[in-house]
Parts: C-alpha cells; structure tokens; sequence
C-alpha cells in the first residue's frame, strides 16, 4: 500500500512496485503481518516531511513480522527463513512495512520466538520499545509507584506490564470506565480521566498524594498536569511536545529502534508475561480503513495488517 501524494486515507491504494534495494548490513524481510501505528496515518498526512527525507512512492509502516527473505553480505545474526519482528524505522520514509517485501536495517531486528504468533509480534515492536524506552528514561525500578497516562491504548497497555517487569510495585492507569477492568487485567489500578485527576490519584496512593513517576503517552491536559503528581519533576516522561515536557524538568522520549530491547520484549510476550492486545486486523488492502479507526481515537491496544 503505497502513496504519492500527502492526505486523507484514500490517498493510499494498493500498488505494484520494484523490489527494494538490499544493502550490505540490510535484511530483506516478507512480511507476514505489519503494524499500524499513529505515525503512519501521520507520514501520510505528510507532517514528517520536515523530520526526514521522504521518497515517492512511499510504503507507510514500522512494525513488521515476517521472515527473512535475504540477508546483505555483512550481516551476521540472520539468515533466510528466520521468524523475525522488527522497528524498521530508517533515515529516510520510503521502505515501509505496508508491503510484502520490506528491507529492514539489522539493527532494526530481533528474531520472533516461539510462543510469540506473527500478529501480536507486529503489534510489539514500536509500542513496546516507545513504553520500555520511556520508562528507562526516568529509571522506573523496584518499588516504585508508576502512574501511566492513556493506559488502554496501543502503548499504555505495555506500559503498565512493562513497568510491573521493571519492578514497579504499584501501576495505576488513566482509562475510560469501560476500560476499567482491562486496566485491573493488566495488573494495573484504574484512573478516570478527568480535571479532578490529581485528587483522584491522592485518594488512590495515600500518604503524600504523588506518585514516583508518570509516563505521558497522549499529551494535552495530562502533560500539563503531570509535573504535579510526581515526587521528583524530573521523573516525568512524555513522547509528546517535547519543548514543553522539558520546559517541565521532564523526560522526552522519541523511540529508536533497538535489537536488545526488542528481544527482551519479544522473550517475555512468548513466556506469557506481557500481553498484546490487539484489537482488530485487517488485509492489506483495507490499510485506509485501518487508519480511519486509528484516527477516530480510542483504540484499545493495537491494529494489525495482514498479508
């Protein structure tokens, strides 16, 4: 699903281009599944031009699962029919996973263990590591209370989990009422959004009313109102409007790709202790419709495309 030309949905449809080119340190990957994510409907829009370099016609798409069609002459890790998943985000927008062919950077990759299926494995990677990248970020560790904004959503619910595997002795998560109970599913404690958030938050961890950290995941009124739930300013992280989150003594977070992490996230979805939500899938192309119900907002965990 390519475009070549910046706009609504209907802008991407279904096309028959040229292989990709496979560097020397570059996996070509057939995609089995492929991961639809807020920046993609945003790279359609166009509002990434002036972030990278952007080449006609573009395949939107970061998060893969597939197998490894061909491996470039220098790469050492990976070889042809391997299960992999992958972050391919590159310098440049062009080589998406909305496609069957996609050549993936090696540093972009972590092999897909048994235990962990081709859809949910394309829901992990860019969620996973935005979660697992911010929580690092302001050092998230044993007995700590983690409060984490839009936790019902494709990176929240990962969040919640991850913070639980990092140490985190008490998770609580803003949700709508009817998210309530998946946020208590995920081992985490429900917060109705709302103008009255700090009192709730107070009622909820006693003593002082703060929590340790706070992790931003929507932005808006929940980033501004971040710095007053956490002991320590500094222990908010948001991966949104990074001049203001800074502006606040805080943590930005834009999320790299990175094979380490990714594994260790992989490793623990196939063991069975974090879960990926996914909450529709569609064929490939049916890409436009995916990003319409993405837009509309509300999603709970991940969509999922289908070859």
């Amino acid at each position: 699903m390519a475009l070549t030309e910046y706009g609504e949905p209907d802008v991407l449809s279904l096309q028959e281009l040229p292989d990709p080119p496979v560097g020397p340190d570059v996996v070509l990957v057939r995609v089995t599944a492929a991961g639809v994510n807020p920046v993609g409907y945003k790279i359609r829009q166009g509002y990434l031009r002036g972030a990278y370099p952007h080449h006609e016609p573009l395949v939107p798409g970061w998060d893969v699962a597939g197998t490894v069609e061909l491996a470039g002459p220098a790469v050492t890790g990976f070889s042809a029919g391997d299960e992999v998943i992958g972050y391919v985000r590159r310098d440049h927008v062009q080589y998406g996973t909305y496609a069957e062919l996609v050549p993936a950077p090696v540093r972009t990759l972590a092999h897909r263990p048994d235990g962990l299926d081709a859809t949910h494995g394309a829901g992990l990677p860019l969620a996973g590591l935005t979660a697992l990248q911010s929580l690092r970020a302001v050092g998230v560790g044993e007995g700590d209370t983690v409060l984490v904004h839009a936790a019902a959503g494709g990176v929240g619910h990962l969040a919640v989990q991850i913070a639980r595997e990092l140490g985190a002795a008490r998770v609580l998560g803003t949700a709508s009422e009817r998210n309530h109970d998946f946020i208590r599913s995920l081992g985490g404690q429900p917060v109705s959004y709302g103008d009255d958030l700090h009192d709730r938050v107070a009622e909820l961890v006693g003593g002082d009313g703060k929590v340790d950290v706070a992790a931003d995941f929507i932005g808006g009124s929940a980033l501004k109102v971040s710095p007053s739930l956490v002991r320590d300013p500094a222990r908010h992280v948001s991966v949104l409007d990074p001049a203001t989150v800074l502006d606040q003594g805080g943590q930005y977070v834009f999320v790299r790709p990175d094979s380490e992490q990714l594994g260790w996230l992989a490793e623990r979805v196939a063991a069975g202790r974090i879960a990926v939500e996914v909450a529709r899938t569609f064929p490939l192309e049916q890409a436009a419709d995916a990003h319409r119900m993405l837009e509309q907002g509300h999603v709970r965990g991940k969509l999922v495309l289908h070859l």
